[in-house]
């Protein structure tokens, strides 16, 4: 069983988010505020403050425990093993099929509700 000590953030790591933050909000503001330029250097220059918002976010350890995850979180999805596509669809179809049974079901069991109803309400 392997167990980590909890490793608690710094106010240097808070002061990481937050220039992280403010890099983005401040893109998203230049973004906006130069609109007489092309869309594409825009949304360049805005991909880029994002990049180095990123990065910024990376140094803090909240920024590394993210990574780490979405690291895991990929070798995890390697490891799944995906149905084939026939297998897809047959399964699909016992899905579509069973869906129109009980469909068809609960409508007779509406039918035979109502009518029960109507003959005792007349």
């Amino acid at each position: 069983m392997n167990v980590k000590a909890e490793v608690e953030s710094t106010g240097m790591d808070t002061l990481k988010l937050l220039l992280a933050v403010v890099l983005l909000v401040g893109g998203i503001v230049l973004f906006y505020f130069f609109e007489e330029y092309s869309s594409l250097l825009r949304v360049l220059g805005l991909l880029v403050i994002s990049g180095i918002a990123i990065l910024v976010a990376l140094q803090s350890v909240v920024g590394r425990r993210i990574w780490d995850f979405a690291v895991a979180s990929r070798s995890e999805v390697r490891k799944v093993v995906w149905p084939s596509r026939q297998e897809t669809i047959q399964t699909t179809l016992i899905v579509f099929g069973m869906v129109l049974l009980v469909g068809i079901v609960l409508w007779l069991f509406d039918l035979m509700l109502m009518a029960i109803v109507q003959s005792v309400t007349g």
